[in-house]
């Protein structure tokens, strides 16, 4: 019977798959992506199911659930750094978990965040000025291309903003490199690399650039990213979603010198990064648009709304759909663009729709 494929993903939406393979070994793994290839069918990756949003059509193709496990930490030498190898289903959180009670430090910014550990370099994922590049070492993976193991440094990926090599050859989900397994380089330590996020270290009580206690620097960004409803919770609708909706865009100068003073700005590659929340909050777009009762309740019936905690989220509220969804994104979008003449582009990977 063919598997709702809404039940793999964190947001609650996606139509039917026939052929849904779960891979707990590399073995397994390779096997599955060999023999979808050579019998010429589509195929779809999932872990965590945290960065996608599927078609209520469903997938016509082969979804492979990826469910490896394993951390191993070898120890640096005469205080090197160590180096920590993930298999590329071991979810990721469990990882930072890891990591810091083995007295490692480097990964904490990004405690809280769903999914699986093979993703996070895919979508060079980051929160609270922290992301995947600034610790990752190497990636060994699967190239689909010419049928052979590749190992990649980190240098070789071309990191920029929730992006890399390995997005930029995914098309549908369906990636030319399949990661396998991710290798850090962690420093041995129980403080937390320097804080370089203006909330987290006001929170902390330190200066912005200094150091805190890992173990503080995780609690406190799980305690933030819950009061935004960005930590997994059966219990909180406001959770299924895929996180942030909306990447924050990069602009010229001008574009950014057009912005009320009020409008946050930080320097980035090739511009001037926004908040994608701020803009939305000021294009109209208030937390729980599109719950019932409020402006925009007909676009989704209801059913789905941007989070009641964050206006990045775009939320499943009971009974969304994947249309529903993208009613809510294309509002935003299009307010936002009315508004002040920028485009958000979404982080999450569509998988047979169109923002």
């Amino acid at each position: 019977m063919p598997q709702p494929l809404s039940e793999l993903t964190t947001t609650g939406v996606g139509g039917p798959a026939a052929d849904v393979i779960e891979a707990t070994t590399e073995a397994e793994v390779l096997s599955a992506v060999r023999a979808a290839d050579d019998a010429g069918a589509k195929l779809l990756l999932v872990g965590g199911g945290s960065n996608l949003v599927i078609s209520d059509d469903g997938y016509d193709g082969t979804v492979l659930r990826i469910a490896t496990r394993g951390v191993d930490v070898v120890r640096g030498a005469g205080g090197g750094r160590s180096r920590v190898t993930v298999a590329a289903g071991h979810p990721w959180d469990d990882v930072v978990k890891a990591t810091l009670d083995a007295g490692l430090a480097g990964l904490e910014a990004l405690s809280g965040i769903p999914g699986s550990s093979g993703a996070t370099p895919v979508q060079n994922v980051g929160a609270y000025g922290a992301d995947v590049s600034k610790t990752l070492d190497s990636v060994r993976a699967w190239d689909r291309h010419a049928s052979r193991l590749v190992d990649f440094a980190a240098a070789d990926l071309a990191f920029g903003y929730r992006d890399s090599l390995l997005k930029r050859t995914t098309v549908e989900g369906s990636p030319r490199y399949v990661v396998l397994e991710v290798t850090f380089a962690l420093e041995a330590s129980t403080l937390g690399a320097p804080i370089a996020y203006a909330e987290l270290a006001r929170t902390l009580g330190v200066d912005a650039g200094e150091r805190a206690e890992a173990a503080a620097v995780r609690a406190t960004v799980l305690r933030l990213r819950a009061g935004k409803g960005m930590v997994l919770d059966p219990a909180d609708r406001d959770t299924y979603s895929t996180g942030s909706f909306f990447t924050n865009p990069i602009v010229d100068a001008d574009t950014a010198a057009s912005l009320p003073d009020d409008a946050p700005r930080f320097p980035a590659a090739g511009g001037t990064k926004l908040s994608a929340a701020w803009l939305i909050d000021r294009a109209g777009f208030a937390k729980g648009y599109g719950l019932p009762g409020t402006a925009g309740a007909d676009l989704a019936g209801g059913r789905a709304s941007l989070s009641s905690k964050h206006t990045l989220a775009i939320t499943n509220r009971g009974g969304a759909t994947a249309r529903d969804i993208l009613a809510i994104a294309r509002a935003v979008r299009d307010g936002v663009r009315e508004r002040f003449g920028i485009t958000l582009h979404n982080e999450p990977l569509l998988i047979g729709i169109d923002l």
